[in-house]
């Protein structure tokens, strides 16, 4: 199944040489890290506040013990490994076919399989800092610990380096991941449905040869892509041999 598809794939990342992947949602739901917009996505699960509302920076501002108690149980996925998805790209990466993965998710587990070039869109629930400050700490101290953090050096609030609604985008990252995709010669679409911006826009500066989408569903936005598969991306990767 798929045999063509995989095929035509192959032979775009055979002629390239510096690919750059934007991903989303799908590449971690393989790693059964559930998504937001699916049918049996978080935005779909019955909450006292709806999962749009929690993750706000009003609302994290507002009401952090219920912030905290949705963001640990529902967005913390701790024992979550790298899948297919995430081993193969980090290998293309390492044979120096890879340039960058530019990701939505905030899972960490594209650095866990072992790619270095990561710009982190939304962040990460793996760094936490004090708001007053700055002190570091780590996932395991947010998760593992009661209501919502507190800083052992001054008891300011810790906060997940994650962007939540209404926060902007770190300037850094949007440098880097558009410096990335516009140096591209290739750049493989997956597990997104090109929804959420801005980040869905940074597709927009990709002026390389091939491009490729690879999506359980449709996407939310039109793209010129010259390879389309509709399959889970893991699926997909785990058949890709790197030269």
């Amino acid at each position: 199944m798929y045999d063509q598809e995989i095929e035509q794939l192959q032979k775009m990342i055979d002629e390239s040489s510096s690919i750059v992947f934007f991903g989303g949602a799908g590449v971690s739901t393989e790693s059964n890290i559930p998504d937001f917009r699916s049918a049996d996505g978080i935005y779909h699960q019955a909450y006292k506040y709806s999962p749009e509302q929690v993750v706000s920076h009003s609302f994290f501002m507002a009401h952090t013990d219920a912030f905290f108690e949705f963001y640990k149980e529902k967005m913390m996925i701790l024992d979550a490994k790298p899948n297919p998805a995430h081993l193969k790209l980090a290998e293309l990466e390492k044979a120096g076919k890879l340039s960058a993965v530019v990701t939505q998710n905030i899972d960490g587990l594209h650095q866990a399989a072992g790619s270095k070039v990561v710009y982190e869109l939304h962040g990460s629930i793996m760094r936490n800092y004090c708001m007053d400050c700055h002190t570091f700490y780590d996932a395991e101290y947010v998760k593992n610990g009661d209501g919502a953090p507190r800083c052992e050096k001054c008891g300011g609030l810790v906060k997940p380096d994650v962007v939540l609604y209404e926060e902007g985008l770190d300037s850094q990252v949007i440098q880097g991941a558009i410096r990335a995709i516009t140096d591209a010669d290739m750049m493989i679409i997956g597990g997104t449905s090109l929804v959420v911006y801005p980040a869905a826009g940074f597709i927009d500066y990709f002026r390389g040869k091939y491009l490729a989408v690879i999506n359980k569903s449709d996407t939310g936005r039109a793209v010129r892509a010259d390879l389309s598969i509709s399959a889970p991306i893991g699926q997909i990767m785990s058949r890709i041999e790197v030269k």
